[in-house]
């Protein structure tokens, strides 16, 4: 039997870093939304990780079953899934607007636009 031990934490802990290096580093408000979709990838890994029992069944009251996993966790972060779907379309289709009005949707090209059309 392989021992996984706490390989789980550091699958989530590099996809967080990797989600928040890919917003800090890019101007591309696309991959800005791909880099948040990846931390939120860890953030629900962790939560279903965390709500797992070792050993551990559905909590239906049976003979010859005493350790329950707590559906809650999961439950949570289905609707996180579904709330991120729905973030992630409207900040597509605001990233569409915006290069619709500025033509790029690099944000230094947008700040330089800015600056020029609003000067202090």
């Amino acid at each position: 039997m392989i021992e996984w031990g706490l390989y789980n934490y550091w699958v989530v802990i590099f996809l967080m870093m990797t989600g928040l290096y890919v917003v800090i580093s890019r101007g591309n408000l696309i991959k800005k939304i791909i880099g948040l979709n990846i931390f939120q990838v860890s953030v629900i890994m962790f939560y279903v990780s965390m709500g797992k029992v070792r050993g551990g069944t559905a909590p239906i009251d049976a003979p010859g079953f005493e350790i329950y996993s707590n559906p809650l966790p999961h439950v949570l972060m289905l609707t996180a899934i579904v709330v991120g779907v729905a973030t992630t379309a409207l900040a597509l289709a605001i990233v569409v607007r915006i290069g619709e009005e500025y033509g790029t949707i690099e944000e230094d090209k947008i700040r330089e636009i800015e600056a020029e059309e609003h000067p202090n």
